[in-house]
């Protein structure tokens, strides 16, 4: 049995007093549903069995706790994310790109998730199908086993690293997140030369900050692991 997974047989039959028949897909749609709408407080079971129409001891049939439904929360979002992601069919660095593209794609569409959960490692089907695939990637590029491996925790890391950065901003209030985007052509912009030299000598490039730097250090890793990579054919 895959670790966090509830025996079949503890399992719900029937439908809830609202008529929704249980079962894991259902409560973490649920989960995702009231994430997205009221933030991290949601998860709990007093509110998912209050929207699914059941007693909260009944989720306990399907995961041992909440933070084993925020796992599979976060593997949902990896399985929607690498759905048709078919990397033997690309060049490996053109794989790594797109797997990064989709997987920072995924948590920016449920910011409120990936503050809770991009830093987790979930141990179910989606997740292993991804790592399998990147450091499958990583080994077609001529690294060793155990390069694959670092190589492999470098990138993923940056992905996830740039995607909680990236979800958590865009979490924010819409009149904090302009403020902070504002700051680089406004105050910072502003600072006089004589105190800060370097900021001026660059001001009209500041807005750049505004902006995520996600794409631009993909491509610096993936141009850096392009060139130690022992096949040249990326």
């Amino acid at each position: 049995m895959v670790e966090g997974r509830i025996p079949e047989e503890r399992r719900r039959r029937k439908p809830t007093k609202s008529g929704v028949l249980l079962s894991e897909d259902v409560i973490v749609d649920c989960a995702l549903r009231l994430v997205g709408q009221h933030g991290p407080d949601a998860l709990s079971v007093r509110r998912l069995g209050a929207a699914l129409g059941c007693d909260p001891s009944a989720l306990y049939r399907y995961f041992h706790n909440t933070d084993d439904l925020l796992l599979a929360v976060a593997d949902r979002i990896i399985g929607e994310t690498t759905r048709g992601f078919e990397p033997d069919t690309m060049a490996w660095r053109d794989g790594l790109r797109e797997l990064a593209l989709r997987i920072h794609r995924g948590y920016r569409e449920h910011p409120r998730v990936a503050a809770l959960a991009a830093y987790r490692v979930t141990r179910r089907v989606h997740e292993f199908r991804a790592v399998d695939a990147g450091i499958g990637l990583l080994r077609r590029a001529g690294f060793s086993d155990e390069d694959a491996v670092r190589h492999y925790s470098a990138f993923v890391d940056t992905v996830l690293g740039h995607a909680a950065l990236d979800a958590a901003h865009l979490a924010l209030p819409v009149e904090r997140r302009a403020a902070d985007d504002r700051a680089w052509e406004g105050v910072y912009a502003g600072l006089s030369a004589e105190t800060h030299p370097q900021l001026a000598a660059v001001r009209g490039h500041l807005p750049l900050m505004a902006g995520s730097s996600f794409e631009a250090a993909l491509d610096l890793l993936l141009s850096a692991l392009a060139a130690a990579a022992p096949t040249r054919d990326g």
